[in-house]
């Protein structure tokens, strides 16, 4: 009568030992990538910010200098906002996304320019939306205090977050620095043939005497 062969855990107690593994090594290498690249968007940010309020405040600055020196107001206007953008690009070019790919600086300052309109057209929008549309239905919305508050709050938060998104994507490319990539799970090998096949534990017959 043939023996059957006994199961056993081994090949039940691996399944699980590496089942494991590939299950925490995964999510361990993920949280550090995580982490640095949420910590390199909060200092492109930060840079961008801190770009942006330089840039007006020379906006500022020069265009009442130009307008209390007796210079027409749009060109006074038209002045100041290309050199603030100038100096935002420079800025965002030398500082903010110094680590990216620059190939052409005339065609990056090109297509700055062009998204800074968008981003300047916008703002308009939302002041527009606000005092022709909703004013033309609601009074208050036609008031000083509502004009700042979609034109200066919610326009400029709403352009400086195209602006910044536009810009990343758009005007300077791709990180010049390769992202490290997380490393791999390990492998397990595969258990031998051997171990796997089930061993016959029945007695070999015996052989035939011939007889004489």
């Amino acid at each position: 009568m043939p023996v059957r062969p006994v199961k056993t855990r081994s090949r039940k107690r691996r399944g699980v030992t590496v089942a494991g593994t590939l299950g925490s090594v995964p999510a361990a290498a993920l949280l550090p990538a995580l982490r640095a690249r949420f910590g390199a968007l909060v200092r492109e940010l930060s840079k961008f910010g801190t770009v942006g309020g330089v840039a007006f405040a020379i906006d500022f600055v020069i265009f009442n200098v130009l307008l209390h020196n007796g210079l027409e107001s749009l060109l006074a206007k038209t002045i100041s906002t290309v050199l603030a953008t100038t100096v935002a690009f420079a800025g965002n070019r030398f500082w903010t996304w110094r680590h990216r790919e620059h190939a052409n600086m005339a065609k990056q300052y090109s297509m700055f320019f062009l998204l800074n309109g968008v981003g300047l057209g916008i703002g308009l929008a939302c002041l527009a939306i606000s005092h022709y549309g909703l004013g033309s239905i609601w009074p208050e919305f036609q008031t000083p205090l509502a004009d700042n508050i979609s034109g200066q709050l919610v326009g400029t938060a709403v352009g400086t977050l195209f602006r910044f998104w536009s810009y990343r994507r758009f005007v300077f490319g791709d990180s010049g620095i390769p992202d490290q990539a997380p490393p791999a799970a390990p492998e397990t090998p595969a258990p031998p043939a051997d171990a796997t096949a089930p061993q016959s534990t029945e007695p070999p017959a015996p052989r035939a005497v011939p007889r004489m």
